[in-house]
C-alpha cells in the first residue's frame, strides 16, 4: 500500500495522523484532548499537528508497555 504522505513531511495533520495510526479521526482527538499522544498545537489553535517522529516513538512505547502487561 502506497502512501499519500511525502516522504519528507516532519508532520502529520488530524486525518493522516488518524488514518497513519489506524484509528479514527474522532478518536484520535479524544487521545489529543487527554494529552495522551504527542501533537503541536499551532497559536490560535486553529490546528493540530502530529510530528512524525514524536507519533513512531510514542507508538513504540505504546507496544512495550502492551508486552510489559501482557507478561504479568
Amino acid at each position: 500500500m502506497k502512501s499519500d504522505i511525502p516522504d519528507n513531511s516532519l508532520v502529520l495533520r488530524q486525518a493522516e495522523a488518524a488514518r497513519a495510526l489506524g484509528v479514527s479521526t474522532r478518536h484520535l482527538r479524544k487521545l489529543t484532548q487527554e494529552g495522551l499522544v504527542p501533537c503541536v498545537r499551532l497559536k490560535g489553535g486553529r490546528a493540530t499537528l502530529y510530528p512524525i517522529d514524536a507519533l513512531r516513538k510514542w507508538l513504540a512505547d505504546q507496544a512495550k508497555m502492551a508486552k510489559r502487561r501482557a507478561r504479568r
